[in-house]
């Protein structure tokens, strides 16, 4: 008798594991969605950042050092 009251401490419902699991996919679906989220707001950024170095290279070759080949 107390084999069996002690094993039966550990049994679950099949709807206490399924609101279990529910909760679990819930907070997993959550993570994936700011993860995703999260990654097309740093590729955007990213472009944005890419964009602005091209343009700071063209401002920079704008300018020309004409003293570069003189000894002084």
């Amino acid at each position: 008798m107390a084999l069996l009251m002690s094993s039966s401490i550990f049994l679950v419902s099949t709807q206490q594991l399924s609101v279990v699991l529910i909760i679990t996919a819930v907070i997993f679906i959550f993570f994936i969605g700011a993860a995703v989220i999260k990654m097309y707001r740093l590729k955007r950024e990213n472009k944005k950042l890419v964009e602005t170095d091209e343009l700071k290279k063209d401002i920079d070759d704008a300018y020309k050092d004409f003293t570069d080949g003189h000894l002084y």
